[in-house]
């Protein structure tokens, strides 16, 4: 089978730069572009670290882009508690050596989508969705040719940031509405979903045994996050979201899901940023989102421990 052709669309973030890491180095997957937007942190920042995260994994020919600096209407909410004050604490991050596309990552999303034959690109956001809701707006003909949106954000259950709101959605709500509202295949793999994928002593010996320059960043990463989930979420290992919403496009059968409509609250004084999903069955005809329910949690690691072993020793 040929691979996979995805955009991958994030805010690096310790959980990003694992599925980066992940995208990278695993064999069904072609990463078209990464293209960056504010959410954990500053979009200087997050762009800074993503070209890092190049360097670590030796990520060439593969276009960068910067996006939204801010939400479509809201004002910019970070999160320094849990991933720190450059959005990669804990890490050591080498200067960056590739340089931006000098487009907007707006602009590269669509233009990749025109590019490619109808069908055969994947995005996967993994952070607030400012830029694919503006992409959306900006050049509507691109959701017809769009294969499916494969995201990282939401919960149909549970939140993170709110009782009801996960980080992603409910720093730009708006945009999440644009999103889940355009008729393309959507899946969310969300907190109910990614709370699974925990980061447990035994994945953190397996990939203390690979011994190279990317595996030691893992570590590195996983050593900060997990206190930042210990002191504020009360979690013992930390979960990993956003490789989840890669790992799925790798190899959908990491995880089941179910088709269900699913919107977004961008009113409510106790429930913005809500996903609503409506388990009332069975789904109307023509339902075009579904929920990722149960992860296969050793399908899932093995999949980072391959890419990491993949993409080897590195020089930095």
């Amino acid at each position: 089978m040929l691979p996979k052709k995805i955009i991958l669309d994030c805010d690096p973030g310790h959980d990003d730069a694992i599925a980066m890491l992940l995208a990278h180095g695993n064999p069904d997957i072609e990463l078209l572009a990464v293209t960056t937007v504010v959410g954990n942190q500053t979009l200087d920042k997050v762009t800074r670290n993503a070209l890092s995260i190049a360097c670590i994994a030796n990520i060439h020919n593969v276009p960068f882009a910067a996006g939204c600096h801010r939400p479509l209407v809201r004002e910019i909410k970070t999160a320094p508690d849990i991933h720190g004050e450059t959005g990669l604490d804990g890490t050591e991050l080498p200067e960056p050596v590739i340089k931006l596309d000098p487009r907007h990552a707006v602009d590269l999303i669509i233009d990749i989508i025109m590019e490619y034959p109808p069908k055969s690109v994947t995005l996967v956001p993994t952070a607030g969705l400012t830029n694919i809701a503006l992409a959306a707006r900006k050049a509507p003909h691109i959701v017809e040719r769009v294969k499916e949106v494969v995201l990282m954000g939401g919960g149909y259950h549970i939140g993170n940031r709110s009782a009801v709101a996960e980080f992603n959605i409910l720093i730009d709500p708006e945009a999440a509405h644009i999103v889940f509202n355009e008729k393309w295949p959507l899946t969310m793999v969300g907190l109910d979903l990614t709370h699974q994928a925990q980061a447990t002593p035994e994945v953190i010996e397996a990939i203390a045994r690979i011994k190279t320059r990317p595996a030691q960043f893992v570590l590195d990463a996983l050593e900060f996050y997990g206190e930042s989930y210990r002191i504020w979420q009360g979690f013992n290992y930390p979960p990993v979201h956003d490789p989840c919403a890669v790992a799925y496009v790798i190899d959908p059968t990491v995880m089941t899901t179910q088709k269900i409509p699913v919107n977004i609250e961008m009113t409510g004084a106790l429930t913005t940023g809500m996903t609503v999903a409506d388990f009332r069955v069975p789904p109307p005809e023509g339902c075009h989102t579904q929920v990722a329910v149960k992860l296969d949690q050793d399908k899932f690691w093995q999949m980072i421990i391959d890419a990491l072993n993949n993409i080897g020793e590195t020089a930095l």
